[in-house]
């Protein structure tokens, strides 16, 4: 029987956040969340509201935890494609540099300084997006980076600094890749259109059932890279065999189980 753990849940309150809560709450860990919001489905007590900002805070709740799971982000790109000017801004040095890149460095030392045993990074599939789209499939931890845009940057830095971190500090840190967890009838949307976004998609479902097996693997490498996504519908264009080999992920659903829209309008897209 898997021994009960203290998790701490970065972004505990977004899509993939949620899920994660809920699949480590099922599966009987005690799970703590940290978000400028409120997290459903995790007691007052447990739940901190604060952001990446303050590093010596960030030690502070990592103390004691058993893993992290770093959820917390700017989760996209503003506007992509780049539009022309006067309309050609884009959100890095607003919202990516000071989340996803600031916010990372804190994450980073808060593990370093705490000697935490097991942090687990969000990374996505945007880094490789020209490969998803063109292949050669399925894409696994050799396929070149091909980001889609600053987004995406922001998550090859993380996974080459994930990766000097975990050499430098003996961290134990896993990488995943995700798929595409939507987080509104839009995004839904933009999947039920395309092919390729049906084979990447991840429900927050499997989702959560990825990031219990992450933390109650027995060992793994100091640093791992991993895909996660559901059942692809059409084409197996992410590599999944390292995930079930290395924590036992294996997806459950397949699109559009757990995308939370109206069946109707995924048949009909406008």
């Amino acid at each position: 029987m898997t021994r009960r753990k203290r998790i701490l849940v970065t972004g505990s309150a977004g899509r993939v956040g949620q899920g994660a809560v809920q699949g480590l709450v099922q599966a009987g860990h005690e799970v703590h969340g940290l978000d400028v919001r409120p997290t459903p489905g995790l007691p007052a007590a447990q739940v901190i509201f604060g952001d990446l900002a303050d590093g010596e805070k960030l030690r502070t709740y990592f103390q004691g935890m058993d893993a992290v799971v770093h959820l917390a982000a700017t989760p996209d790109d503003m506007v992509f494609p780049r539009q022309p000017p006067p309309h050609d801004t884009d959100n890095f040095l607003s919202q990516l540099l000071p989340n996803n890149i600031v916010g990372l460095y804190h994450v980073l030392e808060a593990a370093r300084q705490t000697k935490l045993p097991r942090l687990i990074l969000a990374s996505t599939g945007q880094v490789v997006w020209q490969h998803v789209e063109n292949g050669p499939w399925p894409l696994d931890q050799q396929t070149p980076f091909s980001p889609r845009y600053w987004y995406a940057c922001t998550k090859v830095f993380l996974e080459m600094a994930a990766m000097a971190y975990s050499r430098e500090h003996a961290l134990t840190i896993l990488v995943v890749r995700l798929g595409w967890c939507p987080r509104d009838q839009g995004q839904a949307q933009e999947i039920a259109q395309q092919e390729r976004f049906q084979d990447v998609y991840l429900s927050p479902g499997d989702a959560g059932r990825f990031f219990a097996r992450a933390v109650e693997a027995e060992s793994l490498p100091l640093y791992s890279l991993l895909y996660c996504t559901s059942r692809p519908t059409h084409l197996i264009r992410y590599d999944l065999i390292p995930a079930k080999e290395l924590i036992g992920y294996v997806p459950k659903d397949q699109w559009p189980t757990g995308a939370l829209v109206d069946s109707s309008a995924l048949s009909n897209p406008a």
